[in-house]
Formats: C-alpha cells, structure tokens, sequence
C-alpha cells in the first residue's frame, strides 16, 4: 500500500490555498511537519549551493552551529545560528555577507537536518544534526 507524503512549498503572499491538504500549514515555516526547500543564491557557500534541496524540521532543538531557517527583518533567512558570548547571531558561511544579532533562538523557524545535492545518488545526501 502506498501513502502519499506532502511537503508544501508556498509563498507567503499567495492566497488562501483551495487543496485541503495545505489547511494544516498557515506558512512554509510552521506546523510540525518537516518541508523542502530550494538553496538560492551564494550566501552559503561553500557548504550549500544554489539548487540544493534542503529538509527543514520545525520542531528540532537549535543549538550553537545548527543551519536554521530563521524569520528575521521580517522575511524567512537561511544562515547558521551562532551564540558568542551570550549574545545570538544568524550567519552567512560567505564571509561577503555579514553577521546579524538576533534576539535568540525564537527567531528559528525550523532546523537543516539534511541537504540534497545536484546529481543522482546517495554520495549527494548529508545529514545534519
């Protein structure tokens, strides 16, 4: 018997949307299932290029050096959570972008627990804790 799994990927200036398997989800970054998302752009690089598929879990625990998915200045962000002295940060790995203070971990949307590259085969599936 084969079940059909749903990750919804949306926009959030989309309307309210008319398949009923999205009414459990108020945006791409709540609920508690786990969602894809597209890499674009270079602003992690080297460890993430743009194309890569990445798996997010909304509930996972954050810590010092997760990838998160974090709502920030108010739009959706994908960096690295770093806490220095107390203080909690969102940062690029392309030092060509900077580091920007976040009031702490409520800022995280969702924890990276894996990525996809481009290419067939297992070789191009990580996994983060």
């Amino acid at each position: 018997m084969s079940v059909e799994k749903f990750i919804p990927i949306m926009n959030e200036q989309q309307p309210e949307p008319e398949d009923e398997r999205l009414a459990a989800f108020s945006s791409p970054c709540e609920g508690n299932e786990p969602y894809a998302l597209m890499v674009l752009g270079d602003s992690m690089l080297p460890e993430f290029v743009e194309g890569d598929v990445i798996i997010i879990y909304p509930k996972n625990v954050v810590k010092d050096g997760s990838y998160v998915v974090a709502h920030h200045n108010g739009e959706y962000t994908f960096r690295q959570y770093v806490v220095q002295e107390g203080r909690s940060y969102l940062k690029a790995l392309n030092p060509a972008y900077p580091m920007e203070e976040v009031a702490g971990a409520e800022v995280v949307k969702g924890v990276i627990v894996q990525k996809k590259g481009k290419g067939g085969g297992r070789k191009n599936i990580k996994h983060y804790t």
